[in-house]
């Protein structure tokens, strides 16, 4: 009956990035002994089984913040930048120290500094980040027109679509080649666990160890 109990018990869902993340993401997960299998990760599956009854649910970055804050996963692994633009009701325990980068201003390096603009002045911002961008431009006085785009967000400026952009940048290599620049710093952004408030307070006994040994890990690494 014991193991009945076990079996049907629900598998704890978590929620990661697809992509490049999700190449860093493995590792630290492989140290805990929780990964998904080699194979399953090179399929197109979206569940993927996990060890010790755990989904893995593989989906879109900016979607992880959703499936969380709903409950259709009881954790997730996202950057800080979508969790600072979406504020979800999520737990956010852990910094994992991983997919680092910064969210930043940029524009034509030949051209003004956009951050030099007096008060009252306006400017065109192409950004997937809406709320973080009006926000940050906001708090200087300055009207920002935003211009939502999901990505090549460098080919904005060029085309006299926007004044600048507010994207995340790691290296700098793809605005150096583009002519671009960075002229102000929003965020560091790192990679964060999250956790649905209510699978926390129903499934304590499973997640917090999850979350100790990643915590462990995290720290073995630094």
């Amino acid at each position: 009956m014991a193991e009945l109990g076990i079996a049907s018990e629900q598998p704890l869902k978590i929620a990661l990035a697809k992509g490049r993340l999700l190449e860093q993401i493995i590792p630290l997960l492989e140290s805990v002994g929780m990964a998904p299998a080699a194979a399953d990760i090179q399929s197109r599956k979206l569940i993927l089984p996990g060890p010790n009854g755990c989904q893995f649910l593989i989906i879109r970055a900016a979607d992880v913040c959703t499936f969380v804050e709903r409950g259709a996963a009881d954790i997730g692994i996202v950057g800080r930048d979508l969790l600072l633009e979406a504020r979800p009701n999520v737990y956010e325990p852990l910094d994992l120290g991983i997919g680092r980068c910064r969210l930043c201003v940029a524009a034509p390096a030949d051209r003004p500094d956009p951050m030099a603009l007096p008060a009252g002045s306006a400017l065109k911002v192409a950004t997937k980040y809406d709320h973080l961008a009006a926000s940050f431009f906001q708090q200087r006085g300055v009207q920002a027109e935003i211009i939502h785009l999901y990505g090549s967000m460098e080919l904005a400026p060029l085309v006299a679509m926007a004044d600048c952009i507010v994207d995340l940048v790691e290296t700098g290599g793809t605005l150096r080649a583009n002519g671009l620049a960075e002229f102000a710093t929003l965020f560091d952004i790192s990679s964060r666990l999250i956790v649905n408030p209510a699978s926390y307070a129903l499934r304590k006994e499973r997640i917090q160890p999850l979350i100790e040994q990643l915590r462990s890990a995290v720290e073995e690494q630094t």
